[in-house]
């Protein structure tokens, strides 16, 4: 049997977080997840550290998920990444300029979010 796919999940919003992390797992996925954006970049910096999509929030405290999706496209320039808000346009085009693969407003589905994380892996 194949090994699950691996996600990084960031977000500083705990209901968020745990939704996310729990629907992933029950969906077979291996998640790993974060509350802040340090703590996400130290994930990304372990060694050995590999993920197949990681999910960021974009407002997040300490590192922004701008900078995190910045580093992740230098590093990783392969391992695709999806930005989450709940912020209004700007946030938007600056997410899009650190070349997140696709920005999610919230509120959304979980249902809209895997297809969107299903598409991205099958490129």
């Amino acid at each position: 049997m194949n090994a699950p796919l691996k996600l990084l999940i960031i977000d500083d919003s705990e209901e968020i977080l745990t939704a996310l992390t729990n629907f992933f797992t029950q969906k077979k996925y291996e998640v790993v997840s974060a509350a802040n954006g340090l703590d996400g970049l130290k994930h990304i910096e372990a060694k050995d550290a590999y993920f197949d999509l990681i999910i960021t929030d974009l407002g997040l405290p300490n590192i922004s998920g701008v900078a995190i999706i910045s580093i992740v496209k230098k590093k990783f320039p392969n391992t695709p990444v999806i930005a989450i808000t709940g912020w209004g346009e700007h946030p938007e085009s600056l997410a899009k300029e650190a070349s997140a693969d696709i920005v999610l407003e919230k509120p959304f589905k979980l249902p809209e979010l895997e297809q969107l994380v299903e598409k991205l892996l099958k490129r």
